[in-house]
């Protein structure tokens, strides 16, 4: 591919809670994952989240979760699909009040943490996030894990969708992440990180856990905001997707 969105998930503050990379990580990504105070966040730090994402150009996007601050929404709850749709056009709604009060459009919808991993596996959760975002906004992508239930959901439903990959995650032998509750789900050497993202991109392909080669659809690649080396990270990405010839664009966007 010659043109790839960078996204991060961003707006995580909450009260005395603070995240302080995100105004940094900004000028370095596409798009914007905004979290709508389920998982984290708060009705300030949406606002000033959704401001500096407008003063970057950054697309915006919602970024609903499971109602857990005390987990960062990365625990698995036992929901039905129906409260899946509410919980997520209840965020969507949160989150485009302040776009709109600001004068912005919101460009997707990115499901969060546990709840975007349970929706990649089950088609019936799937369908309800999918459902909550068309019944919401139709023009909306969807973010969803490269092959998954999620993107399966939404091209059945007629909603956009943009296939996403991982920098800092591995991969099983079928594509799915690599849970974080065992060992080596996450990368923790920035060189191999950056091998993985590259080669997803030019290659469309990832090396499982395994070593076997697994085809992967790579619209999209997320970074994390809350790491340590972040925004060293974020630069790196950069810097090495610019230097081979790849544009950097939100999906749907000029650029």
């Amino acid at each position: 591919m010659n043109k790839v969105d960078i996204n991060c998930d961003l707006g995580e503050s909450y009260g005395v809670y603070r995240m302080e990379s995100d105004e940094a990580i900004l000028p370095l990504i596409t798009s914007a994952n905004i979290a709508c105070g389920f998982h984290a966040g708060d009705p300030a730090t949406m606002r000033q989240t959704v401001q500096q994402a407008m003063e970057h150009q950054v697309a915006i996007g919602a970024h609903p979760g499971l109602p857990d601050l005390q987990g960062f929404g990365r625990r698995r709850m036992d929901i039905t699909p129906r409260e899946a749709y509410d919980m997520v056009v209840y965020q969507i709604g949160a989150l485009d009040a302040f776009v709109r009060s600001c004068g912005g459009h919101m460009h997707h919808v990115k499901p969060h943490g546990a709840l975007y991993n349970m929706a990649a596996e089950d088609d019936q959760l799937a369908e309800g996030i999918a459902e909550a975002i068309y019944k919401v906004q139709p023009e909306l992508y969807l973010y969803g894990l490269a092959g998954s239930a999620l993107i399966q959901a939404a091209d059945r439903i007629g909603l956009r969708s943009v296939s996403e990959v991982f920098a800092d995650r591995t991969y099983g032998v079928d594509g799915t992440l690599t849970p974080r509750n065992q060992p080596g789900a996450v990368i923790e050497q920035t060189g191999q990180a950056l091998a993985q993202v590259l080669r997803m991109v030019k290659e469309g392909i990832v090396v499982s856990t395994k070593g076997t080669l697994v085809p992967i659809k790579a619209e999209t690649i997320c970074i994390h905001g809350d790491g340590a080396q972040a925004l060293a990270f974020a630069q790196e990405i950069r810097s090495l997707l610019e230097s081979e010839g790849v544009t950097l664009s939100a999906i749907g966007v000029a650029g």
